[in-house]
């Protein structure tokens, strides 16, 4: 019908054109319809924009794109073109995106449009059709296959990169640039990015290392968005006259200077009038206003009824905290609160258990499943990397048919998935980066609210901040009005990487392509701004060594050796948890009853007498970490000095203990009486009170018999500054001063090596690798290959473990422990308690491997490589191996998450690492038959329950 009209139409204007004019307009007209991008217009019900029709003409020319638009702009419309222009050619197009989530929902979209037979997957987790011509794929199982030469290259006409902007990930945006440079010039790439200040800075990057591309920016939102302030109960407007998109309007350079001044006048009020005392916050519900003009956080059910009465459902509510987006649910729940009807209700327990059939009866239980299922029948759900990914897709399900009103989420809701709402709350403006509280950037503030306005649905999206103490109104219009932020490359050179580019173009060439990286091209801009740091650290240097003189002597030679004692003793004590754990656990086990103890730490740290080891009535060799009467070690019943009965745990010993007395335990000892705990105490003190408590201190037994820490010890207890009454003072100052002082050395370094500094990283890595016997020259060793086929942040410890026989003998549980040291890691370091790790040969294993990464440790130092620069091998982190290797041997679900103390989303994700990892190791084993097929078994054994029906990792 469409096309009729428009011929009608052309026709209609052809007839006041001359002959030759309405000839010309004829052929062109017949020119654009025979355009691939003509017929794929038809396949959508609506006009394209005018970024996309650029985009789309100009991949049809054979140049390649990078389109940077908003959240929610349509920018994918460019890559299904990218698929659309492969077909049409009979090429291949690569669809890469970050995260495996979505390329299950890509792969769906494309499916449904070109059908199943046309299209393919594979995500580590799945392989659909890999042979299709197109084929959605997480952009790692693309440079694994640049790597290996997969003749699945053949063929390939075009790449699309959703989500490009992830090559500034810290861990793993080093892959997109990997990818960028190595493919074939042949290929046409479409970038597909969130909106960046430096879009044209990585536009004249691509068009370096790829030819012609054309960088099209569009900063215009499809859906209006507007940015609102919730205080007490009051919805402001951010804005004092907004545009379209919710900004101030004629974008002033200063959005700050058009804020809604109802909102600067409380914020001052506020201020004026003792703001604590006039601010109140929300419990769930908002707190009555009380006096007049006073202020409060609402209470979440408030805001979401609020929203609900207004028509601005649904909402996402990003909350910076897993515990805080359950414990969100758990308030709207407890308050009765219900946001379906009775007809919605039933439509989603008819989707939950479609989708969740095959989960058995006593993991749903384990799984919290009926909780869930009662919220999401509510209309109310969370949404985190916490949750099992089953969960986590019905959740997204729901909310895109309007099924789920409610979502509280973390910011992990935001990368990627095609979860628009109607509203975004933003509870805070402050989150957790992993070692502080910080504000959130432009960049975050842009990609969180930019959820809010369903394009074809919404009319107009709201984004919603909620009033907090302290919120200065000017600030949030700084971050609302700067909608964009800068690309920074995280590009280093991994050793797989090195051995995989010298394997294809030798150590000389690779260094060019390296030179070629985007992270080099931005390193080669920035020497004024690191100057310009050097010079103000070097006027901070010049305070911190004024307050650090001593009259007494050079003190700055004395911290020196305050360091190098510090260095000795970390030195000594790097045997890793999990030794010391076995040693404490060992001579817990050598205790008896009247041996005096020094307990190190905790509650009852100091002299203590003990009564009874805490060992189960069991014969030694039964006392095994199986035994369910010791689950977590001896737990010895002490006397402390102060006359208490305790029971301890091996929480209490984070090191070996040994008897430094013994003391007689009279026979009429009744533990309950007073007097008796009296008597013997008084005994405890008279025969050992005498002792030196810092003799028995963490570190001390192990450093006890070092000759060299007791020199250094020596030298500094006679260095004239140990004397100085302001001693102390002046090492705070002197360990500014060193801090800083490394600091200004490295950035003098990088700017005295501002060129080549890529290419200067991957020659020390490569020597590295040379010392090892990986390289040698232009060749790559057996060794090399085998570690060009282990992908991952520890592939040269997993590379060196096979070399080393490490895991020789081992049964499969065993291995899939030892192997998850090598991808997981703690979210928070917690080093009250060792991680638990199987005993025998998995213990045994698990010490070398810890010993290994030692001396790699040590290599990278000669080497210069830093794992602060993105290079490096990190401590390998045992938390994860009693757990993999219970799940492994075939334990119930309830008994591992349990033990692990760990929520089911976070082990099925490292679960599916660890299966990737023992893949990788069964490819590399080479010859080893016998570790190949352990690796394999492992595979199988941990593939079962809820990893097996988990199809997002």
């Amino acid at each position: 019908m469409r096309d009729d009209q428009s011929r009608d139409g052309a026709a209609g204007s052809e007839e006041q054109l001359s002959p030759a004019e309405a000839y010309a307009a004829s052929r062109e007209r017949a020119r654009v319809q025979a355009t691939a991008f003509h017929g794929f217009q038809q396949l959508y019900d609506f006009p394209l924009d005018p970024f996309q029709i650029e985009a789309c003409q100009a991949l049809e020319a054979g140049e390649g794109v990078l389109v940077a638009a908003p959240t929610g702009s349509g920018k994918t419309i460019v890559g299904e073109f990218a698929v659309h222009l492969a077909l049409a050619s009979g090429r291949k197009c690569f669809y890469t995106t970050p995260i495996k989530a979505l390329s299950n929902q890509k792969f769906g979209d494309l499916v449904k449009r070109y059908g199943a037979g046309k299209v393919g997957l594979l995500t580590g987790d799945n392989s659909v059709n890999g042979d299709a011509p197109v084929v959605v794929m997480t952009t790692e199982v693309l440079r694994n296959m640049l790597y290996a030469g997969s003749s699945a290259l053949n063929g390939l006409g075009y790449v699309v990169m959703d989500e490009v902007h992830y090559l500034a990930d810290r861990f793993r945006g080093a892959v997109w640039e990997e990818v960028i440079i190595h493919l074939p010039e042949s290929v046409v790439l479409a970038s597909l990015s969130a909106t960046v200040s430096n879009a044209e800075e990585f536009g004249d990057w691509l068009d370096t290392v790829r030819g012609g591309t054309r960088v099209i920016v569009s900063e215009h939102r499809p859906v209006p968005l507007w940015q609102h302030v919730m205080a007490g109960n009051r919805m402001y407007d951010l804005f004092a006259n907004p545009d379209r998109d919710g900004r101030p309007k004629d974008a002033p350079r200063n959005p700050a200077k058009a804020v809604n001044p109802e909102l600067v006048k409380l914020s001052r009020s506020e201020l004026d009038r003792g703001g604590r005392d006039r601010f109140q916050r929300g419990r769930g519900r908002a707190l009555p206003a009380g006096r007049p003009g006073r202020v409060w956080t609402p209470g979440r059910i408030d805001v979401i009824e609020r929203l609900d009465a207004e028509g601005l459902l649904p909402a996402i509510t990003f909350i910076f905290s897993r515990a805080g987006c359950e414990a969100a649910v758990q308030q709207c729940l407890s308050s009765g609160l219900r946001l379906n009807r009775d007809s919605e209700r039933a439509q989603v327990r008819q989707i939950v258990e479609e989708r969740c059939h095959d989960i058995p009866d006593e993991d749903l239980h384990v799984l919290g499943y009926f909780e869930w299922l009662d919220g999401l029948e509510r209309g109310i759900a969370a949404h985190h990397a916490g949750m099992l990914p089953r969960f986590k897709e019905v959740v997204e399900e729901l909310f895109v048919k309007g099924l789920v009103k409610a979502v509280f989420a973390t910011e992990t809701l935001a990368l990627g998935i095609n979860m628009p709402a109607r509203s975004v709350v933003m509870e805070k403006l402050v989150k957790w980066n992993g070692e502080t509280h910080a504000d959130i950037t432009p960049g975050e503030y842009t990609q969180l609210t930019g959820r809010a306005g369903r394009r074809g649905i919404d009319v107009e999206g709201h984004a919603v901040v909620l009033w907090q103490r302290g919120l200065d109104p000017e600030a949030l219009a700084g971050l609302a009005g700067t909608r964009t932020y800068p690309l920074r490359s995280s590009f280093r050179p991994s050793y797989n990487m090195a051995v995989n580019l010298v394997a294809q173009f030798g150590r000389h060439r690779s260094r060019e392509l390296l030179e070629t990286s985007f992270a080099q091209f931005q390193a080669d801009r920035s020497v004024v701004g690191i100057a310009r740091q050097v010079q103000r650290n070097e006027e901070g240097l010049e305070g911190y060594r004024a307050s650090m003189t001593c009259h007494l002597g050079d003190f700055d030679e004395y911290m020196s050796l305050r360091r190098q004692v510090k260095d000795r003793e970390n030195e000594l004590a790097r045997e890793g948890t999990s030794q010391r754990r076995a040693a404490a656990v060992e001579s817990i086990e050598r205790l008896r009853p009247g041996d005096v103890i020094h307990v190190p730490t905790g509650k009852f740290a100091g002299l203590a007498l003990v009564l009874d080891p805490g060992l189960p009535p069991v014969s030694r060799s039964a006392r095994t970490t199986r035994h369910p009467d010791y689950q977590d070690g001896p737990r010895p019943v002490v006397l402390t000095a102060e006359r208490q009965v305790k029971r301890l745990a091996m929480i209490d010993f984070p090191h070996p203990v040994t008897a430094i007395d013994r003391v007689r335990i009279p026979k009429s000892f009744n533990p309950r009486s007073p007097q008796s705990r009296r008597d013997l105490a008084s005994a405890l003190r008279t025969k050992a009170g005498h002792l030196e408590p810092e003799r028995f201190r963490k570190g001390r037994a192990a450093a006890a018999d070092d000759t060299e820490l007791a020199r250094l010890r020596s030298a500094l207890r006679q260095h004239p500054c140990h004397g100085c009454d302001e001693r102390e003072d002046h090492a705070r100052w002197a360990e500014r001063y060193h801090r800083l002082h490394r600091d200004t050395d490295l950035l003098e370094r990088r700017m005295r090596s501002r060129t080549h500094t890529i290419a200067r990283t991957f020659d020390r890595v490569c020597g590295l690798l040379a010392d090892l016997g990986y390289l040698q020259g232009d060749t790559v060793t057996d060794d090399g290959k085998r570690l060009g086929r282990l992908y991952g942040e520890l592939d040269l410890l997993a590379s060196e473990c096979i070399r080393e026989g490490v895991w020789k003998g081992l049964a499969a549980a065993e291995l899939a422990a030892c192997a998850s040291a090598l991808v997981y890691e703690a979210r928070q370091s917690d080093d009250a308690m060792a991680p638990r790790v199987p005993e025998g040969g998995a213990k045994e294993a698990l010490g070398k491997m810890i010993r290994i990464w030692g001396h790699l440790d040590a290599l990278e130092e000669q080497h210069r490589i830093s794992t602060a620069e993105g290079v490096g091998q990190r401590e390998p982190d045992l938390g994860f191996a009693w757990a993999a290797y219970r799940w492994a041997l075939g334990h119930n679900l309830d008994s591992v998450l349990r033990d692990a103390d760990m929520p089911a989303g976070d082990f099925v994700r490292w679960t599916k690492q660890l299966i990737d990892v023992l893949s990788q190791i069964q490819d590399a084993a080479g010859e080893d038959t016998d570790l190949r097929s352990t690796a394999r078994k492992a595979v199988d054994g941990l593939r079962r329950g809820i990893i097996a029906y988990s199809s997002v990792g």
